[in-house]
């Protein structure tokens, strides 16, 4: 290939990677806040050989057949919901992703939430800044203990398990749901596999962990939220449409679960005036569960290598589809 191949970069990633991919490529960067919409990813990718993309960029069959000299999608994150894996391995184009990276950063971020759903720690910051602080009672503000509590951690893949790391500090009960049963994870951290309604209906606290898939979207719904205890914790730092917002509204309102932790909705970002940012027993943040700057260079770095490996005609770090390349 005759000079730098051109590549796009859809947002502004750490100069990790960017500072990588500026030494062997020409960088056509989007500098904006907000996410290309569609005519303006287009414009983006028009000419290049690989994209560095966000999960806020819809990679699909007609996006790739009008750019048929692109070779690969290095995603800036673990989930590639945002990209049509089939048609791009159809057309020959790599799909990658950063897993491993930032799995104990976001596990350490689940762990929080979890805590500050059940110890009412946001509530407890407002309670304070409004002057409503008195004096010390017995019954104020009081939260759930996790300590010798029952987990479970639906979807036991990396995160799932540094979950059940954690847990296992807390002395608590470790269940866990997964399509694919890990006996030899589960007698590492102690964990007792369930079938979904059964780890609802025992767990004190449930947390969520998989992949976006038609499978698993709304997994959580009406029916499931309740199946859980009425002091129960949820918490989801794996993708919105996990959970049935409509239906996660009505068992907060009503009672049916305790508290939630969410770093992901459906829809992200919420409005302003969604009901969940104003409930006092739902902590919603800004999918912020890797945002620490050494996970973010991690990430940036390893985005970087992908691409970079790719269009080197190399296997590279993290890659969806290696047939495409095991083909070429």
């Amino acid at each position: 290939m005759a000079g730098k191949p051109l590549v796009a970069v859809t947002r502004i990633i750490p100069e990790a990677g960017l500072s990588v991919l500026r030494e062997r490529t020409e960088i056509r960067l989007w500098e904006e806040e907000m996410p290309p919409d569609p005519e303006e990813l287009g414009e983006l990718l028009t000419g290049a050989a690989g994209a560095l993309t966000l999960l806020t960029d819809v990679i699909d069959g007609a996006v790739l057949d009008r750019e048929p000299q692109l070779k690969v999608i290095s995603n800036f994150a673990v989930g590639y919901d945002n990209v049509d894996v089939e048609a791009a391995t159809e057309r020959g184009v790599a799909v990658c992703n950063t897993p491993g990276v930032l799995t104990e950063t976001t596990a350490d971020f689940a762990w929080t939430l979890m805590m500050a759903a059940a110890r009412r720690v946001v509530e407890s910051v407002e309670y304070v800044r409004a002057g409503q602080w008195k004096t010390w009672g017995p019954t104020l503000l009081l939260g759930r203990d996790i300590h010798g509590a029952t987990i479970g951690i639906v979807g036991f893949g990396r995160i799932g398990k540094e979950m059940a790391r954690r847990a296992r500090g807390f002395d608590m009960r470790i269940l866990a749901y997964d399509t694919h049963q890990d006996d030899e994870g589960a007698a590492e951290f102690g964990v007792e596999f369930r079938p979904l309604d059964d780890l609802l209906r025992e767990s004190d606290f449930v947390t969520l962990h998989v992949a976006l898939t038609p499978e698993t979207t709304h997994l959580i719904g009406a029916r499931e939220l309740g199946l859980m205890k009425p002091e129960a914790v949820l918490v989801n730092a794996s993708r919105g449409p996990v959970v049935d917002t409509a239906a996660l509204v009505a068992a907060l309102r009503d009672g049916e679960i305790w508290a939630a932790g969410l770093d992901v909705t459906d829809p992200e970002p919420l409005p302003p005036d969604h009901p969940l940012i104003t409930m006092p027993n739902a902590i919603v943040v800004p999918h912020t569960a890797s945002a620490t700057v050494a996970t973010r260079d991690n990430m940036a770095a390893l985005a970087a290598k992908n691409l970079l490996a790719v269009l080197d005609g190399e296997m590279p770090p993290e890659i969806v589809n290696p047939e495409v390349l095991k083909r070429q």
